[in-house]
């Protein structure tokens, strides 16, 4: 029986979708400006087809990389058919369950909160009041209040352009399972308003020196519909989420998580998943590193830097696959670190799919990100899955 791995660099867009004019982004290319911006040493994933991808989606080769006589993987690219461009919806859609309603979103502010939800946060969670209330970068807005939250023991509240509540507090001074417990709270008073996820962003240091940690964590609703997790884990098979896989999905599908704060933790889960997964699991990994370190930070080095390093973990994960077993590298949305803003961007992302039995070919357009879960679902012997078209 196959397995399935299916890792996502999120935030890895390989140029602007034709309505992403309508999110403001007309022009965004992650991939694209970072190439343009420095060159990019990608041996590995060029060699999968990236390149040849990132053309069909675009209708040019990013700077620097080369049309090839022969490929190691499938390429291709797909088009996000969910209404908006955040994680969730980029990954169960991937998953086969595509986001056809519209999640709410919070206005810039301040404030940005209606008062009715703040003031039930306030009760339940026996806080002195809240900082913030406002869109902001995650690292700004901690730099700017850390102090007073400190001081005064209220912690940073804000929002951004994602179907978003985020909660940050310092580790020590108001202390982690405190901020989880608020964090909890926060998700049912905010279920009504139809916010995505809340997510937890503690941190260290003091003024001048704050730091977030590895001890995020994100409170998500539950995906309305099974998908290609459920059906797995229904079937008995093993899912193994690497990263904030579990919390995307609210622990629905997923029989073991494995916790990674960087790329590099990731990484070293996927392997040892290569090593140990039954056959018939799918390993599901993020690595956040693009998105959080340097899309929203607006970091092109960075960024660049981390692609890089991602690259060079590739060859050992591509050497220890089984006859048998299929991976699939994706995104789940763009962050065009070179554009306006921190926000993400609603772009196309790559599809390339490699393994001992993988024929290199083209895959084309791919008309939504559940031909992913499509194609896992066949190659993992589960009858099809109600969204989708499937390439392998």
């Amino acid at each position: 029986m196959a397995r399935g791995f299916l890792l996502v660099m999120d935030s890895f867009g390989i140029g602007g979708a034709a309505d992403a004019d309508t999110f403001g982004d007309q022009g965004a290319d992650t991939l694209g400006h970072i190439a343009a911006a420095r060159p990019l040493r990608l041996p590995q994933l060029e060699a999968l087809g990236l390149g040849a991808a990132a053309e069909a989606s675009t209708g040019h080769l990013p700077a620097g990389f080369s049309r090839r006589q022969t490929y190691t993987g499938a390429w291709g690219y797909a088009i996000e058919r969910s209404r908006g461009k955040d994680t969730p919806s980029g990954h169960w859609e991937m998953a086969g369950l595509p986001v056809e309603f519209d999640w709410a979103y919070f206005p810039a502010g301040p404030p940005s909160f209606p008062p009715a939800l703040t003031d039930a946060l306030i009760t339940q969670g026996k806080i002195p009041g809240i900082l913030g209330n406002r869109h902001a970068s995650g690292t700004q807005i901690i730099e700017e209040l850390g102090a007073e939250h400190i001081r005064t023991g209220r912690p940073i509240v804000y929002t951004s352009a994602d179907s978003v509540l985020q909660i940050a507090a310092h580790e020590e001074a108001f202390g982690l399972e405190r901020l989880y417990q608020l964090c909890r709270i926060a998700r049912a008073i905010a279920d009504p308003y139809n916010i995505g996820r809340i997510i937890a962003r503690p941190f260290v240091g003091g003024p001048g020196s704050f730091r977030r940690t590895a001890n995020r964590h994100d409170y998500a609703v539950p995906p309305p519909a099974p998908t290609l997790l459920d059906r797995l884990a229904g079937n008995g098979r093993e899912v193994v989420g690497i990263g904030k896989i579990s919390d995307i999905f609210a622990g629905s599908g997923v029989t073991r998580s494995l916790a990674a704060p960087d790329n590099s933790a990731g990484f070293a889960a996927v392997m040892d998943a290569v090593r140990d997964a039954p056959e018939g699991a799918l390993a599901f990994a993020n690595f956040n590193d693009f998105d959080t370190l340097f899309g929203h930070r607006r970091d092109v080095a960075g960024y660049a830097a981390s692609l890089e390093a991602f690259d060079a973990m590739l060859p050992p994960f591509i050497a220890a696959l089984r006859p048998g077993d299929v991976a699939i590298l994706t995104a789940d949305h763009g962050c065009d670190p070179t554009w306006r803003g921190t926000d993400h961007t609603r772009e196309h992302v790559p599809v390339l799919a490699f393994g001992p039995e993988v024929a290199a070919r083209p895959l084309g357009r791919r008309a939504s990100f559940a031909d992913i879960g499509q194609s896992l679902a066949r190659h993992l012997g589960l009858a099809p899955l109600e969204h989708g078209t499937a390439f392998l």
